[in-house]
């Protein structure tokens, strides 16, 4: 399982827009609205890297409001 962190920066006035047919996904599993340089952040859990690809691809990229994203794939620590 892939879990991963992904920064969205969306138009103005577009949040709640975006927030809604994002919240749509099963496979985001939490959405927060966060301050500063980022609107949203989402914790998306995929089985695996391609299909992680294949959401940013058919999910974000065609979400006409978002402007920018940054992905942060998480790792756990070991030790």
């Amino acid at each position: 399982m892939i879990e991963a962190f992904v920064l969205v920066v969306v138009k103005p006035g577009t949040e709640e827009k975006v927030y809604r047919e994002l919240k749509k996904r099963e496979d985001i599993k939490e959405i927060y609205r966060v301050y500063g340089e980022y609107d949203l952040l989402l914790r998306v859990e995929v089985p695996d890297i391609h299909l992680l690809d294949q959401f940013h691809d058919e999910v974000l990229r065609r979400i006409g409001n978002i402007e920018m994203t940054e992905t942060l794939i998480a790792s756990s620590y070991r030790g």
